[in-house]
């Protein structure tokens, strides 16, 4: 088989509830030159299994990483594959037969681009009822991205493509040293923003980012995920994110605790404010939860940059702790 054009690739860490279709949906691509790779993020799970059955597939290949966590798999399945454009797909998701199709012809019209991300709908568990304090602004954190039926060059570095539907150049990603480990998940750590802080260096290097609406995949959205205490958890490690993100940029310091502060005391009035309505009452009290785990970080950030603070892992402490 001739060297692939694109190659697709999932992360996955004990989910594999869901793996077995998302490996499928990658097999049943209609284009003509690809691979699959599929990066073993230390599962303890029938992973392997699952993969195994379907390596009669020539398409396939199977990598073990040991070291958790999101960004150091993805730099692991970018050394596996082959292809000079990376596709990534959530463990959890289902891409569109034409996704692979529609993300390599991006790359192909435009090569300035160096990330793209396309359309994310949500497939809900069985006989699920949204809840009245579900709005649209949250679902978000479950993955939804819709930015319309048009191509979209992104300047906005908030409007950044999804990491579950994620296409990124290899030379860019080389040009930048990889996906940066200190963002993404780990484990049961919902740190994320890796994808914000991508595009905001595509850009400042003169690169585009687009979102493409063809490149459409569905997220399978856990029942666990619909509980407020895990929206207040991704809240939290939002938080923490972008804390980490403003360090990463050489802006972390004192200032933080007065924007924070800020930012905690404004959604925690909105939800005070919005009382009668449980959408946007739990919508900002999440944002205000988010700025007290962003505080956190920011005081310990600026402890450890004092060396009053020896161990770095206390950046990563449970709000249970708090």
């Amino acid at each position: 088989m001739p060297d692939p054009l694109i190659s697709a690739i999932i992360c996955t860490h004990n989910r594999e509830e869901y793996l077995g279709e998302a490996i499928d949906s990658l097999l049943r691509q209609d284009f003509y030159n690809y691979e699959v790779v599929v990066v073993d993020n230390a599962s303890s799970d029938r992973t392997r299994e699952l993969v195994e059955e379907r390596l009669s597939s020539p398409r396939l290949n199977y990598v073990y990483e040991p070291r958790t966590g999101l960004s150091v798999a993805r730099n692991t399945g970018a050394k596996e594959a082959q292809a000079p454009i990376l596709a990534y797909l959530d463990d959890d998701a289902v891409a569109s037969p034409f996704w692979l199709k529609a993300i390599y012809e991006a790359f192909a019209r435009n090569e300035k681009l160096a990330i793209a991300g396309g359309k994310v709908t949500l497939l809900w568990p069985d006989e699920f009822k949204l809840p009245p304090w579900l709005s649209s602004e949250l679902a978000g954190n479950l993955g939804a991205y819709d930015l319309g039926e048009a191509v979209v060059y992104i300047d906005n570095p908030g409007l950044t493509p999804r990491g579950l539907n994620y296409s990124i150049r290899r030379s860019f990603l080389e040009e930048i040293g990889g996906f940066d480990v200190n963002l993404g998940r780990i484990g049961k750590n919902l740190l994320s923003n890796e994808e914000l802080h991508m595009t905001e260096l595509a850009l400042q290097r003169g690169w585009q980012v687009a979102y493409l609406p063809d490149a459409l995949v569905a997220h399978n959205v856990a029942p666990e995920r619909l509980k407020p205490g895990w929206f207040l958890s991704r809240g939290w490690w939002q938080g923490i994110s972008e804390c980490y993100r403003e360090q990463l940029t050489d802006r972390a310091g004192p200032a933080q605790l007065l924007s924070g502060g800020e930012r905690m005391v404004r959604g925690l009035y909105k939800s005070l404010k919005y009382l009668r309505n449980p959408a946007l009452r739990f919508d900002n009290l999440v944002y205000a939860y988010g700025q007290v785990g962003y505080l956190n970080a920011a005081i310990q950030g600026i402890l450890k940059k004092q060396k009053l603070l020896p161990n770095p892992k206390q950046l990563l402490k449970d709000e249970s702790d708090i």
